[in-house]
């Protein structure tokens, strides 16, 4: 990864303003890390798309169908040795699997801002598309975000020693999660479609822009495939049955945020030298346990990148 190589960022945040499942700092926690990108990680403004539902933003809204092509024609420019971000601060679910054999096994997902759901597999396929020599860093600032790659190996997860803490204090905290029974609700409105299937609803709603979780009917041979090194990494803001934090201080004029964004924040300002994903990944998890949050941060890839300096810094 040495030498002058491109630096690419899609950046997304959600609030989904005047909704139900509004939220607060997840626009805030996209544009504090693009500044991080271009002060810290050489990345230049140009090469960084912001996409957010901020009211009257000039960028495109974070739809699904936007959020894909922005990730698309990143990685569609990318050649040996550049180097992909993709931060995502909004709300995440979990979706029932379809598994042969795991009936009660579940999905991870993103929601974009109109529920144009994009999953494990969706990131899965970018991941698998990527130039030989290029890495795609994504960090995901939402609930069940663990495992958000499909197939990549736990560095860092579930399996990791946790432990319990207390709430935060002086602090409003929303959970930034969707339950599927809500999402479901949802998408049924706008069909009519009286199934519990949520793909029905999704290709209804979406077509060709649904996930592909939906559209491709799946051989056995794609669900079992053996995990293998690839160059994805996965910075996850909580385990994959845990939700993740959206903060309001309750201070008059303090910035809300998303606790995993803000961590890796305060992270990368304490140790201004180079830094391993595994190390941004066990300090957030250490200082968010500081600070009486209930989630865990996780950490997927192979195992030569889990030692590789974050985002590649020279």
């Amino acid at each position: 990864m040495e030498g002058k190589n491109k630096r690419l960022a899609v950046l997304v945040g959600c609030n989904y303003y005047n909704t139900p499942n509004e939220l607060h700092g997840c626009i805030n926690d996209v544009l504090a890390m693009r500044d991080t990108l271009v002060k810290r990680f050489e990345f230049e403004a140009a090469n960084i798309e912001v996409l957010t539902d901020a009211p009257g933003s000039s960028s495109a809204l974070p739809t699904g169908a936007n959020i894909k092509l922005a990730l698309a024609r990143m990685v569609d420019a990318a050649k040996a040795g550049d180097v992909l971000y993709f931060h995502y601060s909004g709300h995440g679910t979990r979706i029932p699997s379809k598994k042969r054999g795991h009936p009660f096994r579940q999905e991870e997902a993103i929601v974009p801002c109109d529920f144009n759901l994009i999953t494990d597999l969706d990131f899965r396929q970018l991941v698998n598309r990527l130039p030989s020599g290029a890495s795609l860093t994504i960090l995901s600032d939402s609930c069940h975000s663990g495992g958000l790659i499909d197939k990549e190996k736990e560095q860092i997860g579930p399996s990791s020693v946790i432990s319990k803490s207390e709430a935060p204090k002086n602090y409003t905290y929303t959970p930034k999660t969707l339950p599927f029974e809500s999402i479901l609700q949802h998408l049924s409105s706008l069909t009519k479609i009286n199934t519990t299937d949520i793909g029905t609803h999704l290709l209804e709603s979406f077509g060709e822009e649904a996930s592909l979780r939906f559209r491709l009917p799946l051989p056995d041979p794609e669900l079992s495939t053996p995990l293998r090194a690839d160059n994805g990494v996965l910075l996850s803001g909580c385990q994959p049955d845990e939700t993740s934090a959206d903060m309001r201080p309750n201070e008059v004029n303090a910035k809300a945020y998303g606790a995993f964004s803000n961590a890796v924040q305060m992270v990368l300002t304490e140790n201004p030298g180079m830094i391993s994903n595994r190390e941004v990944v066990i300090l957030a998890r250490k200082l968010l346990q500081s600070q009486g949050f209930q989630q865990h941060p996780c950490l997927y890839c192979s195992d030569e990148n889990a030692n590789a300096t974050f985002l590649w810094q020279s």
